[in-house]
């Protein structure tokens, strides 16, 4: 009898255990921030940790790709479309205690639109003409032409509002108003999160949340089997998914994601100004053996830079159809029948790094030498997306709906064409669903022609969950593991 109590007494304990140890989560990812400021760098792994988690901004996305409320609760559109009034969340604080409200507003995106500013997606508030502080709840935003994309472009990473007083140290020590604050950064390792006792809206189920680092496919795969991490967002290596599928402990959720792989290729470095050796890379590329070789088969061959489960999709793949044969008499009309050698600078997602030994060696096929350098995370930001030293890379684009960005000549691949420039202060303009449809399909169609990169597949977002998780979206309409209503439900 003695016994069985104690066994009883053991077993509660056990369970009392494994309750407390449930009211965290710890998400595997594969790339760390190289700092916490979503609004000053083009690191996708700054808004994984951090987007909606800690940070929101006046209108946010939801797991469907739909624009909803943010820190704006509602907002009125004045008949020109150039005057937006934002109605604030009363009650909202930032992590340090303070009052968020419309100086902030005016502070944030006065901030992401000065001539001064590092925000990577700059572009998206150039057509601001004015932010004022109407009162404490309110703050109206006078565009200098319509914008029929405004709204998405405020749920954007780089449009979280911050506060001023915060600002100086914000790369490292973040705070924002979301369901979670930061809580410790140990640099190559991970990025700890409490839950926010004071959150305006919803609180997080969770009480704390742990990003951790774990950029080897091998790596991860031991984690995740040891059960060191709860979940692995973007899993790796999808060789292993059958196994995990296979295993009652595990979950995995497949879905779509925004991210468009390409193989970028610098516009204005020889011989790529040539749109002759552009085509000729695009037709020497295999997509499917790229997406069965790298990917094991997940991911859809893509003609663009635009993702296929977007209505306006168009199918441009047969533009740049695999044919090495015209490949080869494009470069030889190009003179360059002997072929030539560039670079290829490989970042470390997997895809990039497998995908590129595949694409050298049908590079190669046609007559094209690559020089690969695998780089860290920050060292290809620094090299290529700054610094446009290279020929050929290889990035999955994981912004939505970010074709805009073909019309930014000063961008890392540096495509230069007016007319497309043109098209997309057109499209920006215009508000009718149909006419925009027609344009998003001119502009898909242009820079196929133009074979500004090499396009090969959209990134398929797999997601290995622990057994009892709920709440992880399976599709990727924005770049954040959006923690704020996950849960353990055992």
């Amino acid at each position: 009898m003695k016994f069985k109590l104690l066994t009883s007494v053991a077993a509660l304990a056990l369970s009392a255990i494994a309750a407390k140890a449930e009211t965290g989560l710890i998400v595997g990812i594969q790339l760390e921030p190289p700092h916490l400021d979503p609004t000053s760098a083009a690191a996708g792994a700054i808004d994984q940790v951090l987007y909606s988690n800690v940070f929101e901004g006046l209108t946010r996305f939801g797991p469907d790709g739909s624009i909803n409320p943010g820190l704006a609760e509602s907002w009125e559109i004045s008949e020109d479309g150039l005057t937006y009034t934002f109605n604030l969340r009363d009650g909202v604080n930032f992590h340090d205690g303070t009052d968020m409200d419309s100086s902030d507003v005016v502070f944030s995106l006065d901030r992401a639109r000065a001539e001064d500013s590092a925000n990577a997606q700059k572009a998206l508030f150039a057509g601001i003409e004015s932010v004022e502080a109407v009162d404490p709840l309110t703050a109206r935003v006078t565009l200098s032409a319509a914008n029929g994309g405004f709204l998405f472009n405020l749920a954007w990473g780089d449009a979280v509002i911050v506060a001023p007083e915060s600002i100086d140290d914000i790369k490292t020590l973040p705070i924002g108003t979301g369901a979670f604050e930061f809580s410790n950064w140990v640099q190559g390792d991970q990025i700890e999160l409490a839950r926010n006792e004071a959150y305006w809206g919803t609180p997080a189920n969770l009480e704390t949340a742990t990003f951790k680092f774990i950029s080897d496919p091998t790596a991860a795969f031991a984690a995740m089997m040891a059960e060191d991490v709860d979940v692995f967002y973007s899993y790796p290596a999808p060789e292993n998914l059958p196994q995990f599928e296979a295993d009652p402990r595990f979950e995995v959720l497949v879905g779509s994601s925004e991210g468009e792989t390409i193989l970028s290729t610098n516009n204005k470095m020889e011989p790529f100004t040539d749109i002759r050796v552009r085509e000729a890379v695009a037709h020497a590329i295999d997509r499917q053996a790229i997406i069965d070789g790298a990917m094991f088969g997940l991911g859809t061959p893509i003609g663009t830079h635009f993702a296929p489960h977007n209505p306006d999709y168009v199918d441009l793949t047969r533009n740049s159809q695999y044919d090495p044969e015209l490949a080869k008499a494009l470069l030889a009309e190009a003179g360059y029948a002997d072929g030539f050698t560039t670079t290829l600078k490989l970042p470390p997602p997997s895809y990039a790094r497998r995908g590129g030994e595949i694409i050298a060696s049908q590079l190669r096929a046609v007559g094209i030498e690559t020089e690969i350098s695998n780089l860290e995370w920050a060292q290809w930001l620094e090299e290529v997306f700054r610094g446009k030293d290279f020929g050929l890379t290889i990035v999955s684009h994981t912004e939505s709906f970010d074709i805009g960005i073909y019309a930014r000549p000063d961008y890392y691949f540096q495509y230069d064409n007016a007319d497309f420039q043109q098209l997309m202060e057109d499209l920006t303009a215009e508000t009718d669903p149909e006419t925009r449809s027609a344009l998003i399909a001119q502009a898909q169609t242009i820079i196929s022609n133009d074979y500004v990169n090499g396009y090969l597949f959209q990134l398929a977002i797999a997601t290995v969950v622990k057994a009892g998780v709920e709440g992880i979206w399976a599709d990727a309409p924005t770049q954040a593991v959006d923690l704020t209503s996950v849960r353990w439900t055992n």
